[in-house]
């Protein structure tokens, strides 16, 4: 991998590193980098570089218990065709957290990865659909 500086980096708290490692690369098409699972692993998407750190990593350690929970922050990943891809996850068995919303600026609807964390699934408003959808 290139230097971490080339990448907008996220850090999520998770309590299985392998699960959620698993969970991005065989459903949103992320990369697998650095893995010292249990412990921590990146995963990346373009630009986005996302720290999972588990119980054990220093990230979690430095992280005060009253904020460990995952919140009502969230990933953002635009998608060609967000139908098809809440058809692709349901068939997976993955877990939504909202019904798909809409307004102005496009659709969108909420998945959760294995430790509750939230990624947002985005349609811009006047895309059409395309033949593939977005890994």
């Amino acid at each position: 991998m290139t230097g971490s500086h080339e990448y907008a980096s996220v850090r999520y708290l998770v309590d299985d590193v392998g699960a959620a490692a698993d969970f991005y690369t065989t459903h949103l098409g992320f990369q697998l980098g650095a893995d010292a699972a249990p412990a921590f692993a990146e995963v990346f998407r373009g630009p986005l570089r996302l720290l999972l750190s588990g119980p054990a990593s220093s990230g979690a350690r430095a992280t005060p218990e009253e904020a460990a929970a995952p919140g009502r922050n969230r990933i953002h990943l635009t998608v060609d065709d967000l139908a098809a891809e809440i058809e692709r996850h349901r068939a997976a068995g993955l877990p939504f957290r909202s019904e798909v919303v809409a307004g102005p600026g496009g659709q969108q609807i909420l998945l959760a990865d294995p430790a509750g964390n939230l990624i947002e699934l985005f349609q811009p408003a006047g895309q059409a659909p395309t033949a593939t959808a977005v890994p």
